[in-house]
């Protein structure tokens, strides 16, 4: 989900290693290890995309971190709003609203898509 957030493969790649391992001690192995761990770098591909296309999960991120998108938030993302002015509006404001950071249901949704039939 990271790399495809990041536009793809802009600038690099990842790091891909298999390893001959307690009883597998031939090449084929070794070929075999390689092939297996391709197939799970597409898959989880093909399941990063289905997650960031049809899921709700990129609108309840949007949602979830919204107060970054104006304001304050804004501000200290873009490095004009330091600890100091932040801690000065955490004493003007007071103590924030507790919400849920609704971690079960993001990872239910997520959950459905990783063990998903017939993929």
């Amino acid at each position: 989900m990271v790399v495809l957030g990041a536009g793809g493969f802009t600038t690099g790649g990842l790091n891909f290693d298999a390893k001959i391992r307690r009883n597998s001690t031939d090449l084929e192995d070794l070929f075999i290890a390689h092939i297996g761990g391709m197939d799970a770098f597409a898959l989880g591909l093909e399941t990063a995309y289905a997650v960031l296309s049809d899921s709700r999960l990129p609108a309840m991120k949007k949602q979830r971190y919204s107060s970054f998108d104006s304001g304050p938030g804004a501000d200290f993302e873009k490095g004009r709003l330091g600890f100091e002015e932040l801690a000065d509006l955490a004493e003007k404001i007071g103590e924030p609203e507790v919400s849920s950071g609704k971690q079960e249901l993001y990872e239910n949704i997520l959950n459905r898509y990783l063990f998903a039939k017939g993929r």
